[in-house]
């Protein structure tokens, strides 16, 4: 590749990661083997907060009241489109029967899992798409209980808006814990709940690793790191759309990194000159974080043409990816690695994470090479059966009799043997590996 480092991070989004598994399996022991006592303990620690861990029907109408009409409104538009996607995308998976051979039926079948834990962080931002997106579909899969868990404020609970959404979605039960403590209890099944089959939703690296120890013990979505986002511009492109977009994902977190592919180093350099303007125009918080993570994560990169910009992206697999270039059609055949793909100045990043339909739960750190996001699909097993006659059974277990048996496997090899007998009761088979 002949591509040119306008701008070089000087860090990446492993840099400075602290050692966190001691502190978070400890957790998990504790809690584990102290149960809600101990979760409670390490609420009042963490959250610093001593309110109900379950919220009640007027618990959540309380804080429902607190949100105003037009957020609410917001809210049910962006469940409504969140829902419709979901539904679409669960159509696409059906229960299938085939005659692999005359006789011998094999078949899927598609089936939710019972009860799906949704963390929704609270932290810094109050994550009410976090809520919409994983509760949905949780509830569009058809799941029999979803628990919806976020961290309380002190003295005031789970922001109202982030009840209201989890309630509007369908959340059985809202838990006001978080961290590594919410985690266990929707895991370990305390406070009443039913163990949780699958954990879902992003979280703080505390979260992330409780998430990645526990798996195997439960499902997760995927083990996330810091948000990532690339941008795809063209000598056609606004500088200003794309430095806001840059900025607008930089906000995340000091360690997001955001960067920008283009084959006009024009437009790079404009956008260079454009984005610490915007970053200064933030509020403290998000300014802190876009100076961050502009500084030390960012990247701007210039490639000879689209197919190297192409294969540049593709090589980054980003979690959010924007093209603003000519020929989008051209980009949606070619690029392969992304979490979420964004066509046009028409649609942003921030359309996916609120309100557009698609799910913002996406792949980090290049997981984008082989997974996608969180979808309806997470909640579902693919599940197998087969079903035979006598005769259709014959050449099936001839086979699995020799392969058994080249294999080493006796054991296997007789449970054909005796199938082979009891229903061709007189007949003579070669069961032997040997030539």
């Amino acid at each position: 590749m002949t591509r040119e480092y306008l701008k070089k991070a000087t860090l990446t989004a492993q840099s400075g990661a602290s050692d966190v598994k001691d502190i978070v399996q400890g957790i998990l022991n504790d809690i584990e083997e102290g149960g809600d006592v101990k979760a409670l303990e390490y609420a009042a620690k963490f959250d610093n907060y001593d309110g109900a861990v379950m919220l009640s029907a007027e618990d959540i109408a309380a804080a429902s009241a607190l949100v105003p009409d037009k957020i609410k409104a917001d809210i049910e538009f962006s469940h409504a489109n969140v829902k419709r996607f979901a539904e679409a995308q669960k159509q696409t998976l059906v229960d299938v029967e085939v005659e692999v051979v005359p006789g011998l039926l094999a078949g899927q079948k598609t089936i939710p899992v019972d009860a799906a834990g949704c963390y929704v962080p609270g932290g810094r931002y109050s994550h009410i798409a976090s809520a919409i997106m994983t509760v949905t579909t949780a509830k569009v899969a058809g799941c029999k209980h979803i628990v919806a868990c976020s961290p309380p404020r002190p003295g005031v609970g789970i922001a109202p808006a982030i009840v209201y959404a989890a309630h509007v979605c369908g959340a059985d039960k809202i838990m006001a814990m978080g961290g590594v403590q919410g985690v266990a209890a929707m895991t370990f099944g305390l406070f009443g709940l039913p163990k949780a089959n699958i954990l879902v939703g992003p979280g703080n690296q505390f979260v992330a690793e409780a998430k990645r120890i526990l798996f195997g013990r439960v499902g997760i979505d995927m083990i996330a790191g810091p948000t990532d986002s690339l941008v795809l511009a063209d000598k056609n492109s606004d500088p200003m759309i794309v430095a806001t977009d840059l900025v607008g994902q930089a906000e995340h977190g000091y360690n997001s990194p955001v960067w920008l592919v283009t084959d006009d180093r024009s437009l790079a350099e404009e956008v260079m000159k454009i984005v610490p303007t915007l970053i200064d125009d933030l509020p403290d918080v998000n300014r802190e974080n876009a100076t961050a993570a502009w500084r030390d994560y960012a990247e701007v990169i210039l490639c000879a043409d689209r197919e190297e910009m192409a294969a540049t992206s593709d090589e980054y697999a980003p979690e959010h990816l924007t093209v603003m270039a000519e020929d989008l059609d051209w980009w949606l055949d070619r690029l392969t690695c992304y979490g979420s793909l964004f066509l046009g100045e028409e649609t942003t990043v921030a359309f996916g994470d609120k309100a557009s339909g698609t799910n913002h739960v996406l792949p980090t750190s290049r997981a984008a090479t082989y997974t996608g996001g969180l979808s309806v699909h997470k909640y579902m097993k693919i599940v197998t059966w087969q079903r035979s006659t006598a005769d259709a059974m014959k050449p099936v277990a001839l086979a699995t009799a020799r392969i058994s048996r080249l294999e080493g496997m006796e054991g296997h090899a007789r449970t054909a043997d005796i199938r082979l007998a009891k229903f061709f009761p007189g007949e003579n088979f070669d069961l032997s590996a040997s030539e």
